[in-house]
């Protein structure tokens, strides 16, 4: 499988039913949608990035929420809620990012801030959903890699030398243009 990017993972996770609901609210088309949805995911995974860069307590908490990502996901019935889905500190950093996002997309496409806000909130679950997708391959490629350090077992702490920085890699599609 081909390496995509962040926002075509997005894309694809949200569907054509989401897509169209998101045109809707937009009130354009679906190449409209998807363009907006790009720029919008950009801006959001671009914003992670710059707080996860910070050494700061906002930093601190975007790292976390990265490494709670990177945790091996619940079995059995817990699963049934999809996991990060039903919250956890990553959806709590989102809907932080969400305001200072949408108003740089809203000045960059001309989209009210509400209204991308909207958008945002559909897109939320989706993000998280590719998050843990993303994370989830990049432990079973890591798993194998030669060289992983023995120490880097999940529940250990991802912040450690390149540790977190590789995943924030993984997830976000390989850091910042």
């Amino acid at each position: 499988m081909s390496e995509s990017s962040f926002q075509d993972d997005v894309l694809g996770e949200l569907g054509p039913d989401r897509l169209s609901e998101i045109a809707g609210l937009l009130g354009t088309d679906e190449a409209g949608a998807r363009d907006t949805v790009a720029t919008t995911v950009g801006a959001m995974t671009g914003g992670l990035q710059e707080k996860a860069d910070a050494d700061d307590e906002d930093g601190d908490e975007v790292r976390q929420a990265f490494a709670e990502v990177a945790e091996p996901p619940l079995r059995g019935v817990a699963t049934l809620g999809g996991g990060l889905l039903g919250g956890g500190l990553m959806a709590g950093v989102l809907a932080k990012v969400s305001k200072p996002v949408a108003a740089a997309v809203s000045k960059k496409t001309g989209i009210p801030a509400a209204t991308v806000s909207r958008v945002m909130e559909l897109l939320i679950p989706v993000v998280l959903a590719v998050f843990a997708k993303r994370a989830a391959a990049g432990k079973g490629a890591a798993a194998g890699a030669p060289g992983a350090a023995p120490g880097a077992a999940p529940g250990g702490a991802p912040a450690e030398s390149g540790g977190l920085g590789d995943l924030l890699g993984q997830i976000l599609g390989g850091g910042r243009k």
